[in-house]
């Protein structure tokens, strides 16, 4: 007999046969060309169609339980619609196997070609997300990979507080301090390697020091917050220069001229302190709160909203941050390095999803509750821990921080917190 190789089929006939009796399946398939011969006519006839191999090997499936028998048919097909919808239909005709009962019932024609289009679309799919993976990155791709591996090596850690910092602090006669780990990135991408971070709004003893033995230059960002960096620096350091980003940026933003400009039209901490108001605040050094608080209020700017803020509670004892979550946190934000993302984690530090950090605000509201951790690649800012506050958020892990770890309720973590 003829045989139709299953590439050449374009139909498949799915059938099902319920026997009152114990059949075989021979018995099935002697049944079905034997009551449908002579039926069809001589175009038609089941056993010259399967010769001429426009009719495939008939498989029958059945099992026997409890005195009845029940299976399947299927048969192949290369005839067209109407041919192969006809052949169906006559099995249906066999109403007897043997001595037995036996009903046979057309569940579906399948047309092979839809499943064979189907996967084309699919496979075709994966080659071309294949080719576009593998395709050659064009010459920003390739500066921008150069640039962020070469970031990402020089960057060290300096003093005790483990602190973000350029490769050239020790050796350099000049230092430039900058408000956070991102900040010092930016300036290395583009050729200075003698920048260091406080990490924060309280000024680690490392910095202290430091501003002992080198000519200290402040590069903070061009907005209220870089003013609070500066107060506390003037009070517990020796700065001999200050600069800022332009108004509203921050030093992580700012391209290589902006930097080269700021840089030159540097000045002197007396007349930065002039700038500000003669009179500086000073810092109470309670431990459970910073806050900046003016020697006479009529001489001293407006104190602004993130600062009032502190005034509420202290919260409870704090989350105790495990090695196991500190060593993913850490992995999240260095694989988050230049990207300007920020990625949401559950309880089991999975990931849910990552927004862009402009995104961010708004994409954890909407949430509504759900989001254990935040890990950004930039500053955090008060708004967003406002926002995570409503929502239950208990970490916050960026690259540096303009919220103090005690004034909020959340667990604010920078690059330099993590081990």
């Amino acid at each position: 007999m003829g045989k139709i190789s299953p590439v050449s089929s374009k139909y498949i006939i799915h059938s099902t046969i319920d026997i009152e009796g114990v059949v075989d399946r021979p018995d099935v398939i002697g049944a079905i060309f034997g009551q449908t011969e002579g039926l069809l006519g001589a175009e038609l006839e089941l056993r010259e169609l399967q010769r001429s191999g426009r009719i495939g090997r008939i498989e029958v499936n059945v099992d026997t339980k409890t005195g009845k028998t029940k299976g399947t048919i299927i048969v192949p097909s290369s005839l067209d619609k109407a041919e192969t919808s006809i052949v169906g239909a006559a099995l249906e005709i066999i109403q007897r196997i043997g001595p037995c009962n036996a009903k046979i019932a057309v569940q579906k024609i399948e047309d092979v070609r839809i499943s064979k289009r189907a996967f084309v679309v699919e496979r075709a799919k994966e080659l071309l997300k294949t080719m576009m993976e593998d395709t050659m990155p064009d010459s920003q791709e390739l500066a921008d990979e150069v640039a962020y591996s070469v970031r990402v090596m020089e960057i060290t850690e300096y003093g005790n507080e483990r602190l973000p910092a350029g490769p050239a602090i020790e050796e350099s006669d000049e230092v430039i301090i900058v408000e956070g780990r991102a900040d010092v990135l930016n300036l290395l991408k583009h050729g200075f390697k003698n920048a260091i971070a406080v990490n924060g709004t309280s000024v680690p003893q490392t910095i202290i020091d430091l501003s002992k033995r080198k000519v200290v230059t402040a590069f903070v960002d061009g907005d209220r917050g870089g003013n609070l960096i500066l107060k506390e620096l003037f009070n517990v350091a020796d700065v001999d220069y200050v600069t800022r980003a332009p108004a509203g940026q921050e030093v992580e933003e700012i391209s290589k001229k902006e930097i080269h400009k700021a840089i030159r039209s540097r000045v002197s901490a007396e007349q930065a302190k002039l700038e500000i108001g003669k009179d500086i605040d000073r810092i109470d050094d309670s431990p459970r709160r910073q806050i900046f608080q003016p020697r006479r209020p009529t001489m001293v700017p407006q104190r602004p909203p993130m600062l009032q803020r502190v005034e509420r509670p202290i919260p409870a004892r704090r989350a105790q941050l495990n090695p196991q979550e500190s060593r993913a946190f850490k992995g999240m934000l260095e694989s988050l390095i230049g990207t300007r993302g920020a990625q949401l984690l559950d309880e089991k530090l999975n990931v849910m999803g990552k927004v862009p950090i402009s995104e961010l605000s708004n994409t954890i509201a909407s949430l509504g509750s759900g989001v254990y951790a935040v890990v950004l690649d930039g500053t955090i800012e008060r708004d967003l821990v406002s926002t995570c506050e409503k929502t239950n958020v208990q970490y916050i892990i960026g690259m540096d921080s303009k919220v103090g770890p005690h004034e909020t309720r959340i667990n604010i973590l920078t690059a330099g917190n993590l081990q």
